[in-house]
């Protein structure tokens, strides 16, 4: 069987039934836009997240723009985001007339923290986004002391996180999303809770918050031909809200058995010389969006190059960090010499991680991946 990095056909044979009649009733409904899926979706997902209020969009990169659009931004505030992470987290801060400050992350969990957002904070900073990469949370705790003392807005880029908690040191648990201000979220379909199309969705406990939100994302409207706010055209269509209300009910599962996959692939590897496995960290959960592995030696595009040649799909997330993007050499600002991300751009390697992986796909792969540290 071809081994994918994400297996989308897969994990539709398994829940076929399901889909395929939640499609067909919208179909028969013909409420192909803000039909009652949508409505029902935002609540199941509410109840998911612990009671946060839930804004459905279309995409993830427009729950950014409206998250930011709600904020009361004025052009030249400045946004420190992490400069390892999807160009996505930074576009919008320049479509906003914001600057995105860039900083440096962990090595070990690739997020930012609390350390490398302090040194970038000034008078004109007004807000930190924490990109929760590859599954698993910021350290968030610090993060939002540092928040509250600086007077500053949290929001999280949660798309790869999706069901992932992180644990406070008083034992309070929280999903990610639902820490900060604001959560973002994308459903595009290889995220861990993916629609078969492109969605997205905003989140907050704040009720204000939220109703400044929701009315963003619908042209600024407090109600049909009022319009409160300059707003944008931003909505999940009906027929993804129906696949999302059954993936949903399937995500606890499909992390599980991502974590099993990762474990098995943490057994093999750990202790490889060459290969660093990914670090869990002990105040958060991890569903795996991604499995990255670490290879030293300058080796990792050798690797992937082996891999590819075996029929195994290897993907770098990123090779070039947003420092380097030409579109932010002048509206950016760089804090520190960014050695980290710098690094992490030439050694990291994603390997198939996805709900479908079989004990036989799993073997060949760290079969041949073992080979090539051997040779």
């Amino acid at each position: 069987m071809k081994i994918e990095m994400v297996d989308l056909k897969g994990q539709y044979v398994h829940i076929q039934q399901e889909v395929d009649e939640a499609v067909l009733s919208v179909i028969r409904e013909a409420q192909f836009i803000n039909g009652p899926q949508v409505g029902s979706f935002a609540n199941e997902f509410s109840e998911y997240l612990d009671g946060a209020q839930v804004i459905s969009c279309a995409n993830g990169t427009d729950a950014l723009q409206i998250a930011m659009m709600a904020l009361d931004l004025k052009p030249g505030d400045e946004i420190i985001v992490p400069s390892f992470t999807y160009v996505a987290t930074a576009e919008v801060i320049g479509l906003l007339q914001l600057k995105p400050v860039m900083v440096d992350v962990d090595p070990d969990s690739f997020n930012i923290t609390a350390d490398t957002i302090r040194t970038a904070i000034t008078s004109k900073t007004k807000a930190i986004v924490p990109v929760h990469l590859f599954g698993q949370c910021a350290d968030m705790e610090p993060i939002l002391a540092l928040a509250k003392e600086k007077g500053l807005y949290v929001i999280e880029d949660t798309a790869q996180a999706i069901g992932a908690s992180y644990t406070f040191s008083d034992g309070t648990v929280k999903k990610a999303g639902t820490i900060g201000h604001i959560g973002c979220t994308s459903f595009f379909p290889s995220k861990n809770l993916g629609c078969y199309g492109d969605g997205g969705a905003i989140y907050t406990m704040d009720s204000n918050l939220a109703d400044r939100l929701r009315m963003i994302a619908n042209h600024g409207q407090v109600k049909k031909y009022v319009h409160k706010y300059i707003g944008v055209n931003s909505r999940l269509d009906t027929l993804q809200a129906a696949i999302l209300r059954i993936k949903l009910r399937h995500l606890d599962t499909y992390s599980t058995a991502r974590n099993a996959a990762a474990e098995k692939y943490d057994s093999i590897f750990n202790g490889v010389e060459g290969l660093v496995i990914p670090k869990r960290q002990s105040n958060s959960s991890h569903v795996f969006h991604q499995y990255t592995i670490k290879v030293t030696g300058g080796r990792r595009d050798e690797l992937k190059k082996y891999l590819e040649q075996a029929g195994i799909p290897a993907m770098i997330y990123y090779p070039i960090p947003l420092n380097e993007q030409e579109a932010y050499q002048t509206i950016g600002r760089v804090v520190g010499d960014l050695s980290i991300t710098k690094d992490l751009c030439s050694s990291v390697l994603s390997i198939p991680m996805h709900t479908e992986l079989t004990d036989d796909q799993i073997k060949f792969i760290t079969d041949s991946i073992l080979s090539f540290f051997k040779s």
